[in-house]
């Protein structure tokens, strides 16, 4: 008998021994699959609600994600995204309760200011629906009320009515900058800073998923939008309306065949702070066949093909001050005497003798003076904008120093500005070994090659500013949907194209320009402004055509701005007109001037 008992307890024992063995397995084993399910939930949890979502029945829908503002360097408005609302209905659940649909179509009717006939019409037509768009892109304030309804005790039973978020882009100064801003189309943005910045001011738009979940009911899960960042431009807003206010009066008073522009910089940083062109167009409405009025007559517009239509509208949208080449003229005649100045060349003590013209290579090449200036200073070519001294100038300098230097200015380079649609050049420069005499001698007072507005505005700042050349830009910095800076662009000098005594020169003999030069209408009381005239005579030669220009600065002792002018093919005066190009850049200075609080300086 105690044998027996004694075995009963051995075994006993055996299975208690086993049974805590399990026990701890099973516990081991549920902490382990309790891990994994915690493992999987955090990490996997968007992968498997798709794998889930792939596999039920579901409706989805996007919920647009908000496109980053654009503003001046302040922070005012250029361009943003006003939210707006779609009224969706749900027809299938209006109408399956006779209550339901009597107070829904009532609310609708009474806070839509629909017709109720045609309310009942969309319903019945969409019966077996439970997603129609019924009224698109309504402000809050068209929906508040009956949104204030629908959550209020007496709009208890209205239902199946919802709220879809959209965006609409909005320029709040319509035709201001257009040409730099550009525009959004299809949700890309189309030329300016709306195509150069688009996957910046782009975000990621979210989702909505309805489905029957897996007792029949009706569920719904949501991705997150992301929103886009938002632009801080270098535009000063005051300025960019101060230029194209001056652009509008001059197209009234005079006008031109082939548009006029304004270009104003701050030269110590590559900043631009206005780029306006005459030829404008609404923003928000960039295909409206009334924008094309500024060249096409009505009769004109009507009866353009598309292409033909096509092309018109991209030429009125077309940044002229980047995308546009043209002789500079005489705007130029700075760079070349730079060029000798820092060769050695020159020492600024000389004199030439200005008969009226030269002959080179058989050429007979007249100054603007047909008579001649007689002697002038080294000064005074520049001043007095002396054709026959810049060409004794590029004849001593020789071909390979003057096209050194047109290479350090960056002629016939891309100045890379943060903007789509730069014109190249390259190709439209003679190099050393192409150039001729007769070549050297129009190119030294800027004719027989091309530049463009951004091109020869941001060499010219460096001339002014001691000799740096900085890379232009129009955007400072960019901004999270939060606020938070998320990127800066800081002022980049490319390279130093003169030296500070070169430059000290230079200042000073454009200010002769204005004090009595060609360039005496530039004048601003209170300030010292220097600068240059241009008048380039376009191709053919024959046809005595003309693109006249004025490119200042002030103060001259630290200049703050500069502003260039171009206008091409003047009317109502003659052609050769510069006074026109120096009065509104004078204007434009002067207002610029007193929008940044620059200290007047005399």
């Amino acid at each position: 008998m105690k044998k027996r008992r004694l075995k009963t307890r051995i075994i006993s024992r055996a299975m208690k021994s086993r049974l805590v063995v399990c026990a701890a397995f099973i516990a081991i084993l549920f902490v382990v699959v309790s891990a994994r399910l915690t493992y999987i939930a955090v990490t996997k949890n968007t992968q498997y609600k798709k794998i889930v979502l792939s596999q039920q029945s579901y409706n989805s829908e996007v919920i647009p994600y908000k496109r980053g503002d654009i503003t001046d360097r302040n922070g005012n408005i250029l361009a943003t995204s006003q939210k707006l609302y779609n009224v969706v209905l749900e027809p299938k659940n209006i109408l399956e309760n006779k209550q339901i649909k009597k107070e829904t179509v009532a609310a609708l009717v009474k806070y839509l200011n629909v017709s109720q006939s045609s309310l009942e019409s969309f319903l019945k037509k969409n019966s077996s629906s439970y997603y129609n768009v019924y009224k698109k892109k309504l402000t809050f304030s068209q929906i508040s009320d009956l949104k204030d309804y629908m959550n209020s005790k007496e709009g208890k039973n209205v239902s199946g009515i919802r709220f879809d978020e959209v965006y609409e882009r909005k320029y709040p100064n319509h035709t201001l900058g257009c040409q730099l801003l550009g525009f959004v189309s299809n949700e890309q943005g189309t030329t300016g800073i709306e195509q150069a910045y688009n996957s910046t001011l782009s975000g990621v738009n979210g989702r909505r998923y309805s489905y029957l979940n897996t007792e029949l009911e009706q569920d719904s899960s949501v991705v997150e939008t992301k929103d886009g960042n938002s632009v801080v431009s270098t535009i000063d807003i005051n300025i960019q309306k101060i230029a194209e206010n001056r652009l509008k009066k001059f197209e009234k008073k005079y006008g031109s065949k082939y548009g006029s522009s304004v270009l104003v910089m701050n030269p110590n940083s590559g900043e631009v702070l206005a780029m306006a062109n005459s030829n404008t167009y609404d923003l928000e409405n960039p295909r409206s066949d009334s924008a094309l009025s500024y060249k096409y007559t009505q009769s004109q517009i009507t009866s353009m093909s598309k292409k033909k239509k096509s092309e018109a509208f991209s030429e009125l949208w077309t940044n002229n001050i980047i995308s546009k080449s043209f002789e500079p003229g005489s705007t130029y005649k700075p760079f070349t005497v730079a060029a000798g100045l820092e060769e050695g060349i020159l020492n600024g003590n000389e004199s030439f003798y200005c008969n009226g013209s030269q002959t080179v290579g058989g050429n007979v090449i007249h100054c603007s003076h047909r008579n001649g200036h007689g002697q002038i200073t080294l000064s005074q070519s520049i001043s007095l904008s002396c054709n026959d001294a810049l060409m004794q100038i590029g004849e001593k300098e020789g071909k390979n120093v003057f096209t050194k230097y047109q290479t350090e200015f960056n002629f016939g380079k891309m100045t890379n500005i943060d903007l789509p649609g730069e014109v190249n050049t390259s190709a439209l420069l003679h190099s050393a070994d192409q150039m001729a005499a007769v070549d050297l001698a129009t190119s030294s007072f800027g004719q027989s090659f091309n530049s463009s507005m951004i091109q020869l505005a941001t060499s010219f700042c460096s001339i002014v500013n001691g000799g740096s050349y900085y890379k232009p830009h129009v955007v400072k910095e960019t901004k999270n949907s939060q606020g938070d800076v998320t990127n800066t662009v800081s002022p980049t000098v490319v390279k130093q194209t003169v030296s500070k005594e070169t430059s000290d020169k230079l200042k000073s003999y454009m200010k002769q320009t204005v004090e009595s030069g060609t360039g005496k209408k530039a004048k601003i009381s209170g300030y010292s402004v220097g600068g240059k005239t241009g008048t380039a005579q376009k191709i053919p030669r024959s046809a005595g055509t003309y693109i006249v220009s004025f490119i200042g600065f002030a103060p001259v002792e630290n200049p703050q701005v500069v502003v260039y002018v171009v206008i091409d093919e003047l009317k109502n005066t003659s052609q050769q007109n510069t006074g026109i190009a120096v009065e509104m850049a004078r204007d434009v200075l002067k207002e610029s001037l007193e929008d940044l609080n620059v200290a007047k300086t005399k």
